[in-house]
């Protein structure tokens, strides 16, 4: 039974994306992130899995499609969190974060196909990752990774490589975390939610300005 996971918090103000601010208002990068979630649940919904799991920081919204579950992200640092999700799997997994908008159906379909590889890595423009696949869970490759820093994803890919997983790779993509990103994603994920409230805000800015 194939599981596709996406990890999110509740995207709240004060709580999600506060590297955005400024220039962008708290509100306005709650907005953002909720732009940002909603189009990648909208993409992932797209995909063939037997489960399409939410893992998730807080409560569900309008932004939630009727046929994903909602778990409830343990406590503890990230690491623990992800390993935790991986656990709740019976199957292969493949794992996602709500950072990507620009993701596609083809990205994610090829992702959840088992037939040549044991693992799917999805390396981060910042040096972390953006996309875990499992065909084995086993939570403690995650545990004791260090997260949020430049060399996470090496960390974690030097796990995979030393269990002696046969790893399929995926394209480098950058997360929303400054407004750099949100503006270099926006420009990539055209006809997104994400990109459409970007320019929007990103006009309003401007307009302000002058």
């Amino acid at each position: 039974m194939t599981a596709l996971l996406v990890i999110a918090k509740e995207p709240l103000p004060g709580r999600v994306k506060t590297r955005l601010t400024p220039p962008f208002t708290p509100p306005q990068a709650a907005a953002l992130a909720e732009a940002a979630l909603a189009d990648t649940l909208a993409v992932a919904a797209r995909v063939p899995a037997d489960r399409h799991v939410l893992v998730l920081d807080g409560e569900p919204g309008a932004w939630l499609p009727a046929r994903f579950e909602v778990v409830p992200q343990v406590a503890g640092g990230l690491d623990a969190r992800l390993a935790a999700a991986f656990a709740g799997c019976d199957g292969p997994a493949l794992l996602i974060g709500m950072d990507t908008p620009q993701i596609t159906p083809a990205l994610l379909t090829a992702a959840v196909c088992w037939d040549t590889y044991d693992a799917w890595f999805g390396p981060a423009a910042d040096g972390g990752f953006w996309a875990l696949g499992l065909r084995s869970p086993e939570p403690s490759l995650l545990l004791g990774v260090p997260m949020s820093r430049a060399d996470t994803g090496g960390v974690l890919h030097e796990r995979l490589r030393t269990a002696g997983l046969n790893i399929g790779r995926l394209p480098v993509l950058r997360d929303v975390d400054t407004a750099e990103d949100a503006r270099l994603v926006a420009a990539e994920a055209t006809g997104t939610r994400f990109a459409a409230l970007h320019a929007v805000l990103s006009s309003a800015r401007v307009g302000a300005r002058t």
